[in-house]
């Protein structure tokens, strides 16, 4: 591990990040469905007021934050206050991912849509839609480059065992470091940033909606307005 590190120099980024999340397209009343007596509705939609985190504040005048609070928090504040297992975390801290193009987003979202989810719930052989929202986030920070490390340390790119990753990233936290640049695993010539600081994130901007439909062997992923876009084929996805 400190010969890895040794090795390590900054890359500076002032530079725009893809970041791909699940999104419902339209705003829907989801405690519809729960009682279609208004009264019983408000009284969910207090309760869950209640037990939300606190949103992002800014300078922007009050009449303009609904909009900025749910892009800060959809686009950036996320994995931060919802620890998840990645990657680069065993899920004792937050690591927010995001990549060079929407390209590479693609294909890193599709990997763990179908394996993180689908196959795990034992829907990997039927027809199933999910929608997707990328944002532009702008990142201005001095990350690790670890992208002319990995032919050297096998276990930074290594398809599903994480535990040298884990290390890397639990040292990364632990020194206060705001995150790295790394190649992408599931699009080579794509790359990945995975940032441990949201403090060197910033002005999240819709960039496109995206569906992706399972279909045999492949996801079909069509982008709002322009139909089929990629389609990213299931072979090797174990």
């Amino acid at each position: 591990m400190n010969t890895l590190f040794a090795q390590l120099t900054l890359a500076d980024i002032h530079q725009d990040v893809a970041r791909n999340i699940v999104s419902l397209r339209q705003s829907q009343e989801l405690f519809n469905d729960l009682s279609k007596n208004a009264a019983e509705c408000l009284l969910a939609q207090n309760v869950e007021d209640e037990v939300k985190p606190p949103p992002y504040r800014s300078r922007m005048p009050i009449i303009d934050r609904p909009f900025e609070d749910s892009e800060w928090f959809n686009a950036i504040a996320w994995p931060f206050k919802h620890w998840q297992g990645s990657r680069f975390s065993d899920g004792t801290f937050g690591v927010w991912y995001g990549s060079d193009s929407v390209e590479t987003t693609v294909y890193e979202s599709a990997y763990h849509w179908y394996n993180g989810l689908l196959k795990d719930a034992g829907f990997d052989t039927q027809a199933v839609v999910v929608e997707r929202k990328v944002y532009l986030v702008t990142c201005q920070a001095a990350l690790l480059d670890f992208r002319k490390t990995t032919d050297k340390h096998e276990g930074l790119l290594h398809a599903t065992d994480y535990s040298f990753c884990h290390s890397v990233g639990a040292r990364i936290h632990r020194e206060g470091h705001p995150g790295l640049v790394t190649q992408s695993v599931r699009r080579p010539a794509g790359e990945n940033f995975a940032i441990f600081n949201s403090g060197v994130l910033s002005k999240p901007r819709h960039n496109c909606h995206l569906t992706y439909r399972l279909e045999g062997e492949r996801i079909v992923v069509e982008k709002e307005g322009e139909g089929v876009w990629i389609g990213v084929d299931l072979v090797g996805f174990d």
